[in-house]
C-alpha cells in the first residue's frame, strides 16, 4: 500500500508540474501541499536539481528534479540534509 501511495502521490506531482509548466528558471517556484511529500529516500544519482518554495507557502518545501518530473521533500528529512552536506563538501581528490 505505500508504496502504490508513494507511486500515486510521484504521479500526480509529475502530471501537476507538468501543466504547470515548471522550470527550474523560475523565479518563483511553486508550493507543495501536505499530500504531495514524498516520505522515501531519493537516490543522489536520480536528483537532477532541487529548489526552495518560497516562503510564502503553506509547508516549506524543496521541488527535487528527477528525470520524469518533479517530487515534493521536506528540506529536514535525515537524507536530503546528508545529500546537502555532500554537495557542499569540496573535491578533496583535486589539488
Amino acid at each position: 500500500m505505500k508504496i502504490s501511495l508513494a507511486l500515486l502521490v510521484l504521479l500526480l506531482a509529475a502530471a501537476w508540474t507538468g501543466s504547470q509548466g515548471m522550470s527550474f528558471r523560475r523565479s518563483s517556484p511553486s508550493c507543495c501541499s501536505k499530500g504531495m511529500f514524498s516520505r522515501r529516500k531519493i537516490p543522489e544519482f536520480k536528483i537532477l536539481g532541487y529548489l526552495e518554495t518560497a516562503s510564502s507557502c503553506t509547508h516549506r518545501a524543496v521541488l527535487v528534479k528527477l528525470a520524469k518530473g518533479m517530487v515534493c521533500v521536506d528540506p529536514e528529512e535525515k537524507w536530503f540534509q546528508e545529500y546537502l552536506r555532500k554537495q557542499k563538501k569540496p573535491n578533496s581528490t583535486l589539488t
